[in-house]
């Protein structure tokens, strides 16, 4: 299918790996040009190239932390002078530490919601000027635990709710003009999941690696936890003319994982 996404101009925060990358891929294979962004000058670099090589659209890159605000404004200002302007928005942050509630502090909870919810607010806030064109869409890519809390992972379990609630908000105050969804990626192989099975590792809680990648794929219906450029062909589906009645939606990405019902 043809995604008429051709020549557009398309902004992924934190793809120098993992499911940003994979998203930047997927709309770059669609002719796209994408910006992509980390804050390893080198892992960036080595992305870049490699997009270049596999896809037909063309990708740049801009090293910065996007929990600094004055980095995410120029970060959107040089993909809009650099391309010409800006269509769609793809949010993405990594994940915050793994640590049960007794163990955090205050300044684990401020970090993480300028790491998943200030990056969002910012970038948006600093992108809806170009994405106002009639045809500019957001992507957030946040994490099934909105739905179901994921055992250890308080700090991501809690915080990143506050992004879909932004998310519902901003597709109702910025439409027509510009759609706003949300997907929630179950498991991954990402290097994401790696750092975790490795924590539990660590703790004494599982003896190896396998171990661990049983356990994140036990309740998966599909008996395999997903490839990254699956979930990244939704973001490009969600950025295109071909999902235009597809508005203040949250979409599972989990391969039948959830017991949610919703």
């Amino acid at each position: 299918m043809d995604l008429d996404l051709e020549d557009n101009s398309a902004l992924v925060l934190a793809s120098s790996s993992g499911l940003g990358k994979a998203s930047a891929e997927a709309l770059a294979r669609e002719g796209t040009k994408v910006t992509i962004n980390g804050r390893d000058s080198r892992r960036l670099e080595k992305a870049v190239n490699e997009l270049n090589r596999s896809t037909r659209g063309k990708v740049r890159g801009v090293v910065g932390d996007i929990t600094e605000k004055d980095k995410i404004k120029e970060i959107v200002e040089e993909t809009v002078r650099e391309q010409g302007g800006l269509d769609h928005l793809v949010t993405c942050a990594g994940g915050p530490p793994s640590k049960p509630f007794l163990e955090t502090e205050d300044e684990d909870w401020y970090r993480s919601f300028d790491l998943l919810v200030m990056s969002v607010v910012r970038t948006v806030r600093e992108s809806v000027q170009y994405l106002n064109n009639g045809r500019g869409t957001i992507v957030n890519i946040t994490s099934m635990s909105v739905k179901e809390a994921v055992p250890g992972l308080v700090l991501s379990n809690s915080v990143r709710m506050s992004v879909i609630g932004l998310m519902k908000t901003l597709s109702e105050e910025l439409g027509p003009n510009i759609r706003i969804n949300s997907v929630l990626p179950g498991p991954h192989q990402t290097d994401r999941i790696k750092e975790l099975i490795e924590e539990e590792i660590e703790k004494g809680e599982i003896e190896n690696f396998d171990e661990g990648l049983q356990s994140w794929k036990k309740d998966i219906p599909l008996d395999r936890i997903g490839d990254p450029i699956e979930l990244g062909d939704i973001v490009a589906f969600l950025s295109s003319p071909r999902s235009s009645f597809i508005n203040g939606s949250a979409i599972p990405i989990d391969g039948g994982g959830s017991s949610s019902n919703l």
